[in-house]
């Protein structure tokens, strides 16, 4: 997801249409099919970009202006945790285990639920309490954060950071795009 422009609701809306896209493009296909696995580590790519630039500066900006913010922020935190478990999960299953499409179907419900909740709670919320100049600066934050990783790990074994670091052995997709994009594991 490249930046979009506009204010941060603006983004990451975009965001949410983008990955709602490809898990349409997911269920058009049939089970078994390995493009269902190339779409899902594709949108697992972009969940992760998108929930490191919210935990980075739209949970932070949603603490310090939205009242109850902390309460809000807490549980949208929760949502990312678990469904950074749901595509850590599905790092290991190709698209013919069984188990791929209970837990593929699972990440979508999950996402499903989580961007209601922030278009039709937070994002209101945000909005009405935070000046327009605020969040557009925050939208320019939010697109930084999302531009720092690499759009998708190279076959071809990059020599330079952070694309080398996408590529270490031992570590998942979910874990390789989040240290890349957090700086984690940059001094290992």
């Amino acid at each position: 997801m490249a930046g979009h422009g506009g204010n941060v609701i603006d983004e990451l809306v975009t965001d949410h249409r983008e990955v709602e896209e490809m898990f349409g493009q997911i269920e058009a296909l049939p089970p078994g099919s390995k493009d269902r696995k190339l779409l899902a580590d594709k949108v697992t790519m972009e969940l992760v970009r998108h929930s490191v630039a919210e935990e980075a500066y739209l949970y932070p900006a949603v603490r310090e202006h939205v009242p109850g913010g902390d309460a809000i922020a807490d549980k949208e935190l929760e949502d990312h945790a678990e469904a950074e478990q749901i595509m850590k999960d599905l790092e290991g299953c190709d698209a013919t285990d069984p188990e791929f499409d209970r837990l593929i179907g699972r990440l979508m419900t999950e996402i499903r639920s989580h961007v209601a909740d922030e278009e039709g709670n937070l994002f209101p919320k945000l909005r009405a309490a935070c000046p327009p100049q605020a969040l557009d600066q925050l939208g320019d934050k939010v697109r930084q954060a999302k531009k720092m990783a690499p759009t998708r790990p190279h076959p071809m074994a990059p020599d330079k950071p952070p694309a080398n670091k996408m590529l270490a052995p031992g570590t998942g997709l979910v874990d390789r795009i989040r240290d890349a994009l957090s700086g984690r594991g940059k001094h290992a």
